[in-house]
């Protein structure tokens, strides 16, 4: 369940350069499936552009309620060192995600280059930063523990101090990246 999840979760947080790349193509659903573009003439660009971001969104949404089947961690009163915001740090991995979209010129390119990006990033172990989380009003944080270990946390609480964080059910994406949700 670990893998899948974690494979939702990139494709979640990587499927933005697809979307950027099918709108700045002006790729609509009448493109995209010609059989029913009889069908589509009254639908604008900006419906498929919509309907395309629609998708993670709506995936995002299943990893988040998915994120109960994972196992649980605790963190008690006092074992958090430090807590930093996360959010803005990862704000220009994605706006570089958006250049790329931009200079992408074909399909067999962009096949390839989400292909790279899709098995480093889940091979990496990365932090699975998805800045859809925050529509669904989720916040991001470096957090160490006493022990020095550390930690990014995607949570619905805000935190501000290291000694109020106590996390009865934070629930394990890899050993370093936890979901605590209300």
């Amino acid at each position: 369940m670990n893998f899948v999840f974690r494979m939702l979760l990139t494709f979640n947080a990587t499927s933005l350069l697809v979307i950027i790349f099918m709108v700045q193509k002006g790729y609509t659903l009448g493109a995209i499936f010609p059989s029913i573009s009889a069908y589509l003439v009254n639908v604008s660009n900006f419906s498929s552009y919509f309907l395309y971001l629609l998708i993670p969104i709506l995936l995002t949404r299943l990893s988040i309620v998915l994120s109960s089947k994972l196992g649980k961690d605790e963190f008690k009163q006092g074992e958090i060192a430090s807590i930093e915001l996360a959010n803005n740090s990862f704000l220009p991995s994605y706006l570089g995600y958006f250049f790329v979209a931009l200079s992408i010129n074909n399909w067999d390119t962009l096949i390839f280059v989400y292909s790279v990006l899709f098995i480093f990033t889940i091979l990496s172990q990365a932090l699975y930063f998805n800045p859809l989380f925050l529509l669904f009003n989720f916040e991001f944080y470096n957090i160490t523990t006493k022990n020095g270990a550390a930690i990014f946390l995607i949570s619905q609480h805000r935190y501000k101090m290291p000694d109020e964080i106590k996390i009865s059910s934070a629930y394990r994406i890899n050993n370093y990246t936890f979901i605590e949700r209300d």
